[in-house]
């Protein structure tokens, strides 16, 4: 069995108001085996290029996130991806132990990351025809709040992960954000009392609300979530007090955040008492970012809706669905987030 290493990202607080450009790892730890969040996720088996002759040890490229031939070994539940050595790479004591080293950092966006973050984004709105390049060119352009994560030094600069915070009504005007909206409250309109909710939000509090986006490949180690998402809302915090104008200083006193998200349902989940014992363990939802299930929990309404570009799933899958879930959570709620998702992720 091989084992995965990554350097932890630095979890010390920069200083103000100097900007964080990248957080630099400085010890090792295991790659953690997420089962709820992560057993029946897909991935491709990633096979990185050598790039040196004297250096063996293989880098993990970016790669599209949609899922595809599994490459994980189910062990009591346990995850543990499976990246191949690239061919006729040199050998060494750690490749032979199965040790892979990726240091992951920390970057504002910036207009290079352009095609990056479309490939993460690219099935955000399922199968909705929108204009994603217009999108990404917003979260772009907000340098101050927003980060990417991409491996120390790599040539390709291939995004890893994306977290942002954008304001409604900011960006009201663009075509992509009335598409986003549409698309929620068409999703919501069969339960009447969550649509009233949710067009509150987009219209008449839209001053107040963010859509929070938040992508990334399957096998970033979780132990970068709770850094992530702590440069996210210090960076909100930060910037109610650090933009140059009042108007943009209003912009980000959110008061709420609506987040959008795929989840696997069970099908029949009505008849899962009925199962056999062989399928007992088997869960009502399989949150594919572990972090939804907090917010989940903390969100004051959420809903799902049939998510319609379904994807080859699994043999693991079989009993599952692909599904959309929209959920509202209060900004009062984000402390709670953020120690719930850093017991988490100490816990494993």
């Amino acid at each position: 069995m091989m084992r995965y290493k990554v350097l932890k990202s630095n979890t010390e607080t920069l200083p103000r108001p100097k900007r964080r450009r990248q957080r630099p790892k400085s010890w090792p730890i295991t790659f953690s085996p997420f089962a709820r969040s992560l057993v029946l996720a897909r991935m491709h088996s990633l096979h990185a290029p050598k790039r040196r002759s004297q250096n063996p040890n293989p880098t993990l490229p970016a790669k599209e996130p949609q899922p595809a031939q599994s490459s994980h070994h189910h062990l009591n539940g346990v995850v543990r991806e499976d990246f191949s050595k690239p061919e006729h790479s040199e050998s060494s004591d750690e490749d032979s132990d199965g040790v892979v080293q990726a240091d992951f950092s920390f970057f504002d966006p910036k207009p290079d990351d352009f095609h990056g973050v479309k490939t993460l984004l690219q099935n955000y709105l399922d199968n909705e025809e929108w204009d994603l390049s217009a999108f990404v060119e917003l979260i772009l352009e907000q340098s101050t709040v927003g980060t990417v994560v991409k491996i120390e030094d790599d040539e390709d600069e291939g995004i890893f992960a994306l977290v942002t915070a954008l304001n409604l009504y900011r960006y009201r005007e663009h075509r992509c954000m009335v598409t986003l909206k549409d698309f929620l409250l068409h999703k919501a309109h069969q339960e009447k009392d969550v649509a009233d909710k949710l067009r509150l939000l987009l219209v008449e509090q839209e001053r107040d609300v963010a859509i929070l986006v938040s992508q990334r490949m399957v096998n970033l180690p979780p132990q970068l979530l709770p850094p992530l998402y702590d440069a996210l809302f210090d960076e909100v915090l930060w910037a109610t007090e650090d933009e140059p104008t009042e108007e943009l200083r209003n912009s980000f006193k959110f008061k709420h955040y609506i987040i959008l998200s795929k989840v696997y349902v069970l099908k029949n989940a009505e008849q899962k008492t009925k199962r056999d014992n062989d399928n007992d363990n088997e869960e009502g939802i399989i949150y594919l970012k572990l972090e939804d299930e907090i917010f989940h929990k903390l969100s004051s309404w959420s809903f799902y809706f049939p998510w319609q570009s379904q994807q080859p799933a699994p043999h693991e899958l079989k009993n599952y669905k692909s599904t959309g879930l929209i959920m509202a959570v209060e900004a009062d709620k984000i402390p709670k987030f953020r120690q719930e998702l850093a017991a988490v992720i100490n816990e494993t």
